[in-house]
């Protein structure tokens, strides 16, 4: 019985280093390092091998480092192998840190003062009060819900919306196509969280734009396919966007030359708002690891048919 690690060898090699400490009789592999492939029972990736359980035909999981799982090829593992995204505090505390602080950016009108900076001009912008500001999250999983219960700390006008019911105190929660409208107009600031779904490709698009209150700003930490370029750029033009945080982009890194490297009203960042941090999420995967000896539902277990 063995793990096999298969993504960043720097940070496989911390991983190997915390294994050793706290599962010393499970060996543990770094790709393409395997030892014998009938031993892995365990996999960790980024991205899958293809067609994993040919590779290692007792494969018993196969875990995701990141928080999410829109980069692997479900096809290739079969059904029973159950697939496991990543639900650790590291990747939580790095997302509301980088969320709050585009927040912060965008309601302390920090944009605009860059600007004025650069054209070395002194005016102060009338202040808003934080209760006056209106915060819509998109998708309200574990990073969601971490944000809002975060951001509502502030004072800020709280909202999130779901394809499913869901409940967080101080927060008005929307659920479903029929609430989304609602929720849009409702919204100064939107947070982009949600899973990459064939269901959620491309939705920060034009028409989602043109049903938020005109001068709304995006927060995109979601995935870079989620949204329509080109809408976007027409969007800021045109004055329906005031401005845009982007943690992800399709592709990543965006080619030389993109128009949104340079927009004054865009700000971009390498998709770092969160990571996986070694000791956290090695402590997670061996309390799962446990979980699934037991027979106890793995934290963090996708449902095929949702596709997260």
């Amino acid at each position: 019985m063995a793990f096999l690690y298969k993504a960043d060898p720097a940070r496989g090699a911390q991983w190997a280093k915390l294994f050793a400490q706290k599962a010393p009789d499970l060996p543990f592999h770094i790709w393409p390092e395997l030892g014998d492939p009938d031993a892995i029972r365990y996999l960790a990736a980024w991205q899958p091998p293809d067609d994993p359980t040919r590779l290692f035909p007792n494969l018993e999981v196969v875990f995701s480092v990141g928080a999410g799982i829109d980069q692997f090829d479900l096809s290739g593992v079969p059904a029973h192998v159950p697939v496991v995204r990543m639900i650790e505090p590291g990747i939580v505390e790095g997302m509301v840190e980088y969320v709050t602080q585009a927040v912060l950016t965008i309601h302390r009108d920090l944009f605009d003062y860059g600007l004025q900076q650069h054209q070395q001009v002194w005016r102060e912008l009338p202040l808003k009060p934080a209760g006056a500001r209106r915060i819509g999250v998109l998708g309200l999983g574990v990073l969601g819900t971490a944000v809002l219960e975060k951001l509502r700390l502030f004072g800020f006008a709280c909202a999130g919306w779901s394809r499913s019911p869901r409940e967080i105190e101080g927060v008005d929660c929307y659920a479903g196509e029929s609430a989304l409208d609602e929720f849009l107009a409702r919204t100064d600031i939107l947070v982009c969280l949600l899973p990459l779904t064939p269901a959620t490709r491309g939705l920060l698009n034009a028409g989602l734009f043109a049903r938020l209150p005109r001068g709304a700003s995006l927060i995109q930490t979601g995935r870079g396919p989620h949204l329509n370029q080109p809408d976007l750029l027409a969007a800021l033009d045109s004055g329906q966007l005031h401005n845009a945080i982007l943690d992800v982009t399709d592709p990543e890194p965006l080619p030389a030359g993109h128009r949104l490297w340079t927009h004054p009203r865009v700000r971009i960042t390498p998709h770092i708002a969160s990571a996986t941090r070694p000791e956290s999420a090695v402590e997670v995967v061996l309390d799962n690891l446990r979980r699934h000896r037991e027979g106890l539902p793995m934290l963090g277990q996708i449902d095929r048919t949702q596709g997260y």
